[in-house]
């Protein structure tokens, strides 16, 4: 029963189910059916839903007939009226079509002339938009031909500015053009074109002043000559409205200005021909001769390019070879002067060139690299010299040499340059110019030597005494009061030996010249110069006289030559000792000889070195004679009267100096002396003085008179002179002695010294 009612319920919600479906499948669109469907198929009733689905058609076609059979007089009457439409319509359509084909007969002209009108108007927008262009593109062809046009003339650095100009300003507004975007692609090849081209011209610069470093540097040079001998003038002459004219400006003289663009031909080489200027025009600038035009744009250009650091490694790469190329001196330069000529004009031609870049570019130099620069040919050039200048003997060379160098150095000192290393060394090559003058000078002693008949002069006239004397101002009264004729004591030889002397020195002061040397520098050069003439030049000419079994000397101007050697000798050592300058009451203990002493003794060593070519007997006799004078002489020095007071510091430097002279002794000056012979010389000095620093008076007292005595040489006479002047200074420089027991018992010992010493010496005279 509950089987039943459930079935049936079942059944009724099945069948409105069905109801809704079919409501639903009527009203949808058809698009949207298919889930409406598939809900029925999904369910197990479509049997049933087919059949209601049956009978909702049925229903429909039933209603449809219905409608049709009400309607169907009404159809009729429509179909009617439309067959009488279509009849009329034919007839429209007709109508239309003969309108039509009037229509267009008569409006094909008219269309013709329409499509002219619209041809000719697209014309005229498209001639309109190509004018627009091409105003856009003009301006870009023209600064494109200006950039070519500047290239092919070599104005570098104006096309690199067009360059610029077309790329940031004109190429950027017609970008979308084929061939802008050529000129784009080109860009950096036209650059790479104008740094390369540029860096060619700069190579030839730098071949070309390579090359003429020579005429730039004698160009330099004669400014400076002119410079000197102007100023030269001028110290010389008073200033009497005279017109001086200017002079240049190392640093402006230059007519090329940094910025020059001017076109330049692929043969400029950055060098203007200049004709030889006359002695008697102005000498153009060194700087006129150079056009640095190359440089300043290639600088430019490699700025502008960005890669100015790439030029200046470049530049000053290519500098520093060409610099070792110019200190490089030939090998035959010492042969004449021209040569050392050329070679000093390269090197001031190279600096002139580099200091004018440095004060006219801004950094493609800079001091530290001039500086280093110089230092490098400083040094090449001074050894180049010292080398070159060691081979030449004639000493006119030499002195046009010095010349040469301090030009040199006058010239490279204007542009800023330090130059004290090359007068110092010529100082150095002043002594080989000494060497060279004396080995001339040996000749010409040897000629007036040969020559001579060493026959007195004879004078048979006022007139030709006053020539002699004019030559040789020699003076004698009692010769003058003679009557003529009368003879001069010596032969031709002696005032022609002096004039000769008189040009060695005028020989030695041209060296001097322009040296920035004092007076006292110069008067030693010419007195250690002249020395050398005297004591070895001149000195052995007359020894190799002297030799000569030919010369016709009687053994009476033997003996008297041979005693003015003796002579001059001991007047020599005089002259020395009277630059001797003790401190008497010094307290100070030397450690070394006094400079007038070293240098006396270097006097003898050189002299003595000379004296070889005398007669064994006459250079011993000759360094006898002046060990004995020396030794009497500062025995004299030491017991003087003027010397009231000395003190044992002024004593123990006293014989520091003896010591070098028995050190001098026993060096052997002049060979043939046995051994200490000439130290014996000193003998007197040597126990005086060693009596006293050791305060030997106990054994000096004890053994006096004995042969074996240690102090045999020390007269009591002098003993008690040199203690008298230690007792008053002793007595004077200790104020408070009384209140000193060891003070007071060294006066006591001083007093009872003294005491014996003057009982020996009355001992002794009695």
């Amino acid at each position: 029963m509950e089987r039943g009612k459930m079935a049936e319920a079942e059944s009724l919600e099945t069948a409105a189910e069905h109801e809704r479906i079919l409501r639903e499948i009527e009203s949808t669109d058809t698009a949207c059916i298919g889930p409406t469907l598939r809900s029925v198929y999904d369910g197990e009733e479509h049997g049933r839903f087919m059949e209601k689905l049956e009978t909702r058609i049925r229903n429909h076609d039933r209603e449809i007939e219905k409608m049709c059979n009400f309607h169907y007089q009404g159809f009729v009457d429509s179909i009617t009226e439309l067959l009488k439409v279509r009849g009329e319509a034919q007839k429209l359509k007709n109508q239309v079509t003969d309108t039509n084909r009037k229509l267009q007969h008569e409006g094909k002209e008219l269309v013709i002339a329409m499509e002219e009108l619209k041809q000719c108007r697209l014309q005229q927008r498209n001639i309109s938009a190509t004018v627009d262009k091409l105003m856009l593109c003009l301006p870009v062809l023209e600064m494109y031909s200006k950039l070519r046009d500047q290239m092919k003339t070599k104005r570098h650095y104006p096309a690199l500015k067009t360059l610029e100009h077309l790329e940031h300003t004109y190429l950027p507004q017609v970008s979308h053009y084929r061939f802008c975007k050529v000129m784009v692609d080109n860009i950096p090849k036209l650059r790479e074109e104008i740094k390369d081209v540029s860096m060619s011209d700069l190579k030839d610069f730098l071949e070309s002043i390579r090359k003429h470093s020579d005429k730039i540097g004698e160009t330099a040079m004669k400014q400076a000559q002119q410079q000197r001998n102007l100023d030269n003038i001028i110290l010389q002459q008073p200033r009497i409205g005279s017109k001086r004219k200017p002079k240049k400006d190392a640093y402006t003289i230059f007519d090329t200005e940094i910025g020059s663009t001017s076109p330049k031909s692929e043969q400029d080489s950055g060098i203007l021909d200049v004709e030889d200027e006359e002695d008697d025009e102005e000498v153009p600038g060194a700087q006129d001769l150079v056009d640095f035009s190359p440089v300043y744009r290639c600088l430019h250009i490699y700025s502008v390019l960005g890669a100015r650091e790439t030029f200046e490694n470049y530049y000053r790469k290519q500098r520093r070879k060409q610099a070792r190329l110019v200190l490089q001196p030939p090998s035959n330069m010492h042969e004449t002067l021209d040569g050392y000529r050329k070679y000093f004009n390269q090197i001031v031609g190279f600096f002139v060139v580099e200091d004018h870049i440095l004060h006219t570019t801004q950094g493609l130099v800079n001091r530290a690299y001039i500086d280093e620069l110089w230092e490098m040919a400083l040094s090449k050039t001074i050894a180049a010299l010292r080398t070159h200048s060691s081979y030449c003997s004639d000493p006119n060379l030499v002195l046009d040499l010095k010349n040469l160098i301090v030009l040199f150095a006058d010239t490279l000192q204007v542009y800023g340059f330090p130059v004290n290393q090359l007068f110092d060394m010529l100082l150095e090559i002043r002594d080989q110019y000494s060497e060279t003058l004396l080995k001339k000078w040996s000749g010409i002693f040897r000629n007036i030597l040969d020559s001579d008949n060493y026959s007195p002069i004879p004078v048979t006239s006022e007139e030709i005494y006053k020539k002699v004397v004019g030559q040789f101002p020699f003076q004698d009264t009692e010769l003058e009061k003679q009557p003529f004729p009368k003879k001069f004591p010596f032969s031709e030889f002696v005032p022609k030996v002096y004039n000769q002397i008189k040009e060695f020195i005028y020989a030695c002061l041209k060296f001097s010249e322009d040296l920035h040397l004092s007076s006292t520098e110069v008067d030693d050069m010419i007195r250690k110069s002249t020395n050398l003439l005297l004591t070895r030049t001149l000195s052995s000419s007359l020894q190799n006289v002297i030799k000569r079994k030919n010369i016709g000397l009687t053994e009476d101007a033997r003996h008297a030559a041979e005693e003015e050697i003796y002579t001059n000798l001991n007047q020599k050592i005089d002259q020395f000792l009277q630059l001797a300058d003790y401190d008497w009451m010094t307290g100070d203990l030397g450690n070394k000889a006094s400079d007038y002493l070293v240098d006396l003794i270097a006097f003898l060593r050189s002299t003595f070195a000379v004296f070889t070519h005398l007669p064994g007997k006459v250079a011993q006799t000759a360094c006898m004679s002046a060990c004995k004078h020396l030794a009497t002489s500062l025995m004299q020095l030491l017991l003087e009267a003027e010397v009231r007071q000395l003190t044992l510091g002024a004593l123990q430097q006293f014989n520091l100096d003896v010591r070098e002279c028995e050190q001098f002794a026993r060096s052997g000056p002049v060979p043939g002396f046995q051994e200490d012979t000439l130290q014996l010389a000193f003998i007197d000095l040597r126990q005086l003085l060693d009596l006293f620093l050791q305060w030997d008076w106990s054994t000096y007292l004890a053994d006096y008179g004995q042969p074996t005595c240690k102090y045999l040489r020390v007269n009591p006479v002098t003993a008690l002179t040199l203690l008298e002047k230690m007792k008053d200074t002793s007595r004077k420089n200790n104020m408070f002695a009384q209140f000193r027991k060891n003070e007071r018992d060294k006066q006591k010992l001083i007093d009872t010294v003294a005491k014996q010493l003057r009982g020996l010496i009355s001992s002794h005279h009695s």
